[in-house]
C-alpha cells in the first residue's frame, strides 16, 4: 500500500476518532436542562419546529424527521425564509429547536423578538453556552467540542456530529417517555419494511378461492401431479369432504415417491402417499410468522385453516419474499 493510500486511512481514522470523541463528551454535559428540554417538548400541545442555517440546518432536517417519526410531531422551518413569510407556519402551542454552533447566526437570533413576542419556547443547541442565542433561550443545550476533525479546523464535522447525536438523545428520550412501540414506528413508515413485518398477515397474502390446489383422499397421483404443476404453488392439499385438511402431497414427495416405487407410484392414491399433519398458520399471524415457521422447517409452504379447521388458504414462501418481508 503506498503512502497516499496510508495517509488516507490515517486521516479517516483520526476524523472517526475525534467525532466520536465529541459524541462522549456529550454525555458529561447533560444535566438538567437536558430534563426540561424534554419536558418542554413532551407538554407541548403543538408541534416541534427544528432550526438552523447551512450545516446546522441539515442536521436541523434530520432531528425534525427523527422527532416526527418516533411519535413527537415536528417539521423544518428555514431561519432566512422565516422572516418572508414561513413564520406563519409557528404558532404559541409550538416549540422550537434552534441549532447554532456559534450561537450567533443572525438569521437565527433575528427570529428571537418574533418567537418570544408570541410566547414561543425555544430550545437552543449551541456549541457557546454565553451565546446571544443560548441567553435568550428558555434551554440550551450545550453541544460545544473540543476540535473539529477537519485539519483546518473550519469545517463542520464533529460539531454537527454532536449536534445530531443530541438531537437524536432528545427523540429517544420522548419516544421512551410515550411509550411508543414497533406498532407505532411502522404505522408512520407503511411501505418501509418495518411496516411491512408488523402490518402485513397471512391473509393478506395467501392464495384462496379458486387458487388453491385441493384435492381427495381418493386423489389419484397422476391427477395430483396435474394440481400441483397447474396451480404452481409446489404442493397439493388433501381435504376431507367438508374442506378440513388431512395432508399434503408436495413436489418433494412426488420426487421420493418415484425414487420408492418408480411407475407404481403413479397408480397409487393421494392418502397414500401424502404427508399427514403437516404444517399451518393461522390467516391472522402476520407474515413475518409465516416466514419464520418455513425457515425452522426447510418448507415453502403453509397451509391456512379458519378457526374451525376448514382449509381457508395457502401461503408461500415467495408471496412473503415478493412484498420484501425479510
Amino acid at each position: 500500500m503506498d503512502d497516499c493510500k496510508m495517509d488516507d486511512l490515517s486521516i479517516a481514522r483520526r476524523v472517526l476518532t475525534t467525532e466520536a470523541d465529541a459524541v462522549h463528551a456529550l454525555v458529561n454535559k447533560l444535566d438538567d436542562s437536558f430534563i426540561k428540554a424534554v419536558d418542554i417538548v413532551f407538554e407541548a400541545k403543538g408541534r416541534v419546529v427544528v432550526t438552523g442555517m447551512g450545516k446546522s440546518g441539515l442536521i436541523g432536517k434530520k432531528i425534525a424527521a427523527t422527532l416526527a417519526s418516533t411519535g413527537t410531531p415536528a417539521f423544518f422551518l428555514h431561519p432566512a425564509e422565516a422572516s418572508h413569510g414561513d413564520l406563519g407556519m409557528v404558532t404559541s402551542r409550538d416549540v422550537i429547536i434552534a441549532i447554532s454552533n456559534s450561537g450567533e447566526t443572525d438569521e437565527i437570533t433575528d427570529l428571537i423578538p418574533f418567537l418570544k413576542r408570541f410566547g414561543v419556547a425555544v430550545i437552543s443547541m449551541t456549541g457557546n453556552p454565553e451565546s446571544s442565542l443560548s441567553k435568550a433561550s428558555d434551554v440550551s443545550l450545550d453541544i460545544s467540542v473540543k476540535e473539529e476533525a477537519c485539519p483546518l479546523g473550519i469545517t463542520p464535522t464533529a460539531s454537527t456530529t454532536a449536534a445530531l447525536a443530541m438531537g437524536d438523545a432528545i427523540a429517544v428520550a420522548l419516544l421512551v417517555r410515550r411509550g411508543f412501540r414497533q406498532e407505532d414506528f411502522a404505522s408512520f413508515h407503511p411501505s418501509g419494511s418495518l411496516g411491512k413485518k408488523l402490518f402485513i398477515r397471512v391473509r393478506d397474502l395467501m392464495h384462496k378461492g379458486n387458487d388453491l390446489p385441493l384435492i381427495m383422499l381418493s386423489t389419484p397421483v397422476m391427477d395430483a401431479v396435474m394440481v400441483i404443476s397447474s396451480k404452481r404453488l409446489g404442493i397439493a392439499i388433501v381435504a376431507d369432504s367438508d374442506g378440513k385438511l388431512l395432508g399434503v402431497v408436495t413436489d418433494g414427495d412426488v420426487r421420493r415417491g418415484i425414487q420408492k416405487w418408480g411407475k407404481d407410484f403413479f397408480d397409487m392414491k393421494a392418502e397414500e402417499v401424502m404427508t399427514v399433519s403437516p404444517k399451518s398458520i393461522s390467516p391472522e399471524e402476520l407474515a413475518a410468522k409465516a416466514l419464520s415457521v418455513m425457515q425452522s422447517y426447510s418448507i415453502t409452504s403453509l397451509v391456512v385453516p379458519d378457526e374451525h379447521g376448514k382449509i381457508i388458504g395457502i401461503i408461500h414462501l415467495h408471496d412473503i419474499l415478493r412484498e420484501g418481508i425479510v
